[in-house]
């Protein structure tokens, strides 16, 4: 059975998720959706109603997991080698989020990016939040559109849109039907729009 998990992107900076390379990947945070997201099931983000970012119920993100590995794996996979961030390079590789593996000793090793300390430190609380789930989801099949998404109809605003913190898991075929066949409808795919932080980066 098909599920879709809602929670609200209140951090749009393309770290969580990372929609370039081709792929979007949820490899930190929302260690919950990591854990319990299913392969065939749909992850949606909307946009933050935060005064300053006012995106409400619009759409940031969409995929349809197809495939769930761990972070070693994650790591070594030549596919997502330009995932692994380096902050001195563009926008899009220095929000990479291909930061984890783990030592010989099963010690974790972080990368310097965005969930780093400033002087490139590991951050424990990070470490400790991200790896308790030792879960990347993975999608090839999946819309981006960050801080430029349009709205979900007003008929899937109250099903799917979440009110607060944490996830929202959908389980009525009804409502990921109703979903599935807007998106299919807006014939779009991949990485779309900017990241919200990205835009917000360039008008400074």
């Amino acid at each position: 059975m098909t599920h879709l998990h809602s929670y609200i992107v209140a951090y749009d900076s393309g770290f969580a998720p990372n929609p370039f390379g081709g792929y979007c990947t949820l490899a930190t945070c929302k260690p919950n959706i990591r854990e319990y997201a299913n392969i065939g099931d749909w992850v949606v983000g909307t946009g933050s109603n935060d005064s300053k970012i006012k995106r409400g119920g619009h759409i940031v993100y969409a995929m349809k997991i197809t495939e769930a590995v761990s972070f070693n794996c994650y790591w070594n996979d030549p596919r997502f080698q330009r995932k692994k961030p380096n902050l001195n390079s563009s926008y899009a590789k220095a929000c990479g989020d291909n930061i984890y593996h783990q030592e010989s000793d099963k010690t974790w090793f972080q990368m310097d990016s965005y969930h780093s300390n400033k002087d490139g430190s590991a951050n424990p609380s990070h470490v400790k939040r991200d790896t308790g789930v030792d879960r990347v989801l993975i999608s090839d099949n999946y819309v981006y559109f960050g801080a430029e998404g349009p709205l979900l109809p007003e008929e899937l605003q109250s099903s799917i849109v979440l009110k607060g913190r944490g996830r929202k898991k959908i389980s009525d075929e009804t409502t990921i039907s109703k979903f599935e066949k807007w998106l299919r409808e807006l014939n779009l795919s991949g990485y779309q729009g900017k990241p919200y932080d990205m835009i917000k980066e360039a008008k400074k």
